[in-house]
């Protein structure tokens, strides 16, 4: 008996305690002022459903996008208007489909399913993340129509109320017509109608079930689903929701397997452009809305949980701006130039002309991929992701989509430019010889003690190996994750990465990135191609601002220019030249020649270009000094008619305390001091020895050797003394 009365004490005491905790948290929802804010939501949600019209889930506006002299690249058109299709044109199969992946209680809930809700936030406390969804399909076209990016819990207290007067106000029928006409394919497409003409060249009605899932696997996240470039995640979501429609019961087992045992192959209208500038103008300007949303963008994790929260983060934040592109009116400015885009793609087409042959899309064998960034200011002037040829098939822009081993090419990145700020010079005595466990050269021969110059120019493997065990790989793939390469893997801090050895590796655009900065003495910027954005009233809402960020010290940067121009004239590019313009630049070949790289730049511009099959395999010839530097000479010949020859910023030499330029005409005012006579060398003393101290013209010292512009029948005489204490 007393134990009985104990249990019914502990269950009275239990219930006031949780009496007391729903009072206290009711008078803190009232006194904090949460009330009134949820009330206003509420109010503001009625207001907006009220408003609405069937008109309202047609409307879009266009955005344009221009080049850097104000013509037009593309337009961007959600094209909601042109394939808005009705409820009784909707194929069975695709409501079957969409109920049992997206909403399984659709017909039953009135806009919002609790259960699911509950559902989801104990997987996401168990789990640690979220795996499953709540959002029914009317809380998502009241995101999709009604909301905004922002991520907060007020945004998600609205899109509860909107989606319970929707219910209210349209019938389950017209919901399901309004997400389906609005709902985001990926590449431009809203509408299921819009998508199946977009990918499939047909109408929705034509589509097999295996087609319709293909597709309705996209929206959940159309940058991992996207068909395009992430076919195999498409595919793979497609045969969950096929797995989701047997388990419902709308889908026997027999039909199961022969759906998911059907191939799915995309054909794309021959309109469709395979336009390699269009996908990075959009790529480019959905990141700048993404930084304009405050969205924080990383290349480098504690762990890999990290990184996967990140690409969540991302993929959700990218298509959510990625989608507002396409319905917004915005006027974006870029800095491509169309004249060089066509020149770069030219140069590709030409030198590849006589490799014909395709792969089972369709799509040439052996590819190319180019990128031309301006130096003056940091923005990509140019780049182009492949060959062109009319095919009903996709776009792959390998220029940034596309990460290939860089061969030598990485040499001056992870390996001497960083032994240059070790205190190497262009004239140190370094050792070519067979390395015990290490690399051979690509010759097989070897040079004994040759300068550095010498070695960069003839691409000494074993040279490369040596100087990377002294700057360490630690040190070496530091220099890339600073210039913010983006697939740097565990794998990669090993010596193998200092001959491009690289797990994943790198893409064009990362490459012209690099070289660009050692020609901005050390300084790198972003190479986006987003000069602004304008709202449709005409606000700027987003402008670039190309921060330089120190990656390399600028002696060290000018000196590996000074040695990469010996592999154009002494090198590994010996007779790739641009006539009188000074030019820099490096081969890279990968084994059994898979991959070919050159990356190379005059004070202008620099221009990456890579060569080799989207499968990588072996291709006869290829060379960094073959197919890539011809499309480079090709190129960088044409964009360079008319300028005038410009000479790189010359290194400083230290001659003891003090420190000189090299070529002591090429920057007079920065020069402290006259010059020896070089004909009577045995007059000169012991640079680590004595100061110039004076310097004199008809007998009047001039301060800091600066000499006036309007000094005529000019006399030099140099004073020098011992320095003291050395």
């Amino acid at each position: 008996m007393k134990s009985r009365d104990r249990k019914i004490l502990r269950l009275i005491k239990v219930q006031i305690a949780l009496l007391l905790l729903l009072i206290a948290g009711v008078t803190y929802y009232y006194v904090s002022g949460y009330a009134s804010i949820v009330s206003e939501l509420k109010t503001e949600a009625s207001l907006l459903v009220r408003k609405s019209n069937p008109n309202t889930f047609r409307q879009t506006e266009t955005s344009e996008a221009y080049d850097k002299n104000g013509d037009t690249i593309s337009v961007l058109k959600g094209e909601k208007d042109v394939y808005y299709i009705t409820y009784d044109q909707i194929p069975g199969d695709v409501i079957k489909a969409l109920i049992s992946i997206e909403d399984k209680n659709f017909f039953e809930h009135n806009g919002v399913d609790y259960k699911a809700i509950a559902r989801a936030a104990y997987v996401m406390l168990k789990d640690k993340e979220m795996t499953q969804g709540g959002s029914t399909i009317t809380m998502q076209l009241a995101r999709t129509i009604f909301l905004s990016n922002e991520k907060t819990w007020q945004r998600k207290i609205e899109e509860i109320y909107i989606a319970s007067e929707l219910e209210r106000k349209y019938s389950k029928e017209q919901i399901l017509e309004f997400y389906l006409n609005n709902v985001y394919f990926a590449n431009g497409y809203y509408g299921i109608e819009a998508a199946a003409k977009g990918y499939f060249s047909k109408d929705i009605s034509e589509l097999s079930l295996a087609e319709i899932c293909y597709l309705l696997a996209i929206p959940n996240s159309p940058t991992y689903y996207d068909p395009v470039v992430n076919s195999e995640n498409t595919i793979a979501r497609k045969n969950l929701i096929l797995t989701a429609m047997k388990d419902d019961g709308v889908l026997s087992e027999k039909a199961y397997e022969d759906t998911k045992n059907q191939v799915v192959t995309l054909t794309r209208p021959s309109n469709i452009k395979n336009n390699y500038v269009e996908t990075y103008v959009y790529t480019c300007a959905t990141r700048a809305l993404m930084a304009n949303d405050g969205f924080e963008f990383k290349t480098e994790f504690k762990d890999d949980d990290a990184r996967r929260s990140y690409e969540k983060a991302y993929d959700d934040a990218y298509n959510e701006a990625n989608k507002s592109l396409f319905t917004s009116g915005y006027r974006i400015y870029t800095s491509i130039d169309l004249t060089m885009q066509q020149q770069l793609q030219e140069a590709i087409d030409k030198q590849l002309e006589k490799f014909t042959d395709v792969n089972d899309e369709g799509i040439y064998a052996l590819q190319s991929a180019g990128v031309c960034i301006d130096n003056e200011t940091g923005m990509v002037n140019a780049i182009v992701g492949g060959r062109s040829q009319e095919v009903n098939g996709y776009t792959l822009n390998r220029a940034y989509q596309s990460f290939r081993q860089p061969g030598s090419s990485i040499k001056p990145l992870i390996v001497y430019t960083p032994a240059l700020e070790m205190g190497y010079t262009p004239d140190s005595i370094v050792v070519d010889e067979k390395i015990e466990d290490g690399p051979e050269n690509a010759s097989g021969r070897y040079s004994g003690e040759i300068t550095l110059r010498q070695a960069v120019a003839a691409s000494k493997n074993t040279v490369a190996w040596q100087l990377y065990t002294e700057v360490t790989p630690e040190k070496g793939i530091s220099y890339l994750k600073e210039l913010g390469f983006s697939h740097i893997e565990k794998d990669d801090y090993g010596m193998a990465a200092c001959l491009g050895g690289l797990t994943v590796g790198v893409s064009p655009l990362e490459m012209a990135k690099g070289y660009a900065t050692i020609e901005n003495d050390g300084y790198t910027r972003e190479p986006t191609c987003i000069s602004k954005i304008l709202d449709s009233k005409g606000n700027v809402i987003y402008e670039v601002n190309q921060e330089d960020i120190k990656i390399y010290e600028e002696n060290a940067a000018r000196n590996m220019t000074d040695m990469l121009q010996s592999v154009l004239t002494d090198g590994t590019a010996k007779g790739v030249s641009l006539n009188d313009m000074p030019a820099a630049g490096k081969t890279g070949t990968t084994n059994d020649n898979r991959d070919g790289w050159f990356v190379g730049y005059t004070k202008y511009y620099t221009t990456s270009i890579w060569v080799g099959y989207d499968q990588p395999k072996k291709v006869p010839g290829l060379t960094g000094s073959s197919y890539p530097a011809a499309i480079w000479q090709d190129f960088m010949t044409v964009i360079h008619e008319g300028k005038v020859p410009a000479e790189f910023k010359k290194p400083v030499v230290i001659t003891g305390p003090e420190e000189q330029q090299e070529d002591p005409e090429a920057d007079l005012e920065e020069e402290p001091y006259g010059e020896f006579d070089e004909e009577n060398p045995e007059e000169i003393p012991d640079e680590q020895t004595y100061e110039v101290i004076t310097q004199t013209i008809d007998g009047t010292e001039i301060p800091e050797g600066l000499i006036p512009d309007n000094a005529t029948d000019v006399q030099i005489t140099t004073t020098i003394e011992p320095v003291v204490g050395e």
